[in-house]
């Protein structure tokens, strides 16, 4: 499954990358914003999606910068999220570090890279090499 969040800055991005998730056959959740809000507050969504993540389970967050979001979201157990604004960051996020949330900027990402970037980050697989494993161990033992 694949959730998604935005706040009302992040939100039409938003709403164009559900057009293409419903086109291409992608399940997803939206977990909000449910409307354009102007004073919403990115957080809030940040923690829905964060809580739902788990082994297998991807999320996309977008709000101005893409950097409120990610700070947010890495707050929550389990969460790897990442800010990117290119594909290739994208694959060596999901290869390297096992990122289970991408954060997108409604302000600097056209829709057009925002497809691009969604497509390789949901199609990469972590790379499973040891130095990542045992990076991410490490990475884990930060949050006790």
């Amino acid at each position: 499954m694949l959730y998604l969040g935005a706040d009302h800055a992040g939100f039409k991005l938003k709403e164009a990358v559900k057009k293409f998730l419903d086109k291409k056959g992608i399940k997803y959740k939206d977990l909000g914003a449910k409307e354009l809000n102007n004073q919403d507050d990115y957080v809030e969504y940040a923690y829905e999606v964060g809580k739902k993540i788990r082994k297998g389970v991807k999320g996309i967050l977008f709000c101005g910068s893409g950097f409120g979001m990610c700070i947010a979201a890495n707050k929550i157990k389990n969460v790897r999220a990442v800010n990117l604004y290119t594909v290739r960051e994208a694959e060596l996020a999901r290869m390297h570090n096992d990122a289970n949330i991408l954060c997108l900027s409604g302000w600097m990402i056209t829709r057009r890279q925002a497809k691009k970037i969604i497509t390789k980050f949901l199609n990469t697989k972590f790379s499973k090499a040891k130095r990542h494993e045992r990076r991410l161990k490490e990475i884990k033992k930060l949050r006790k």
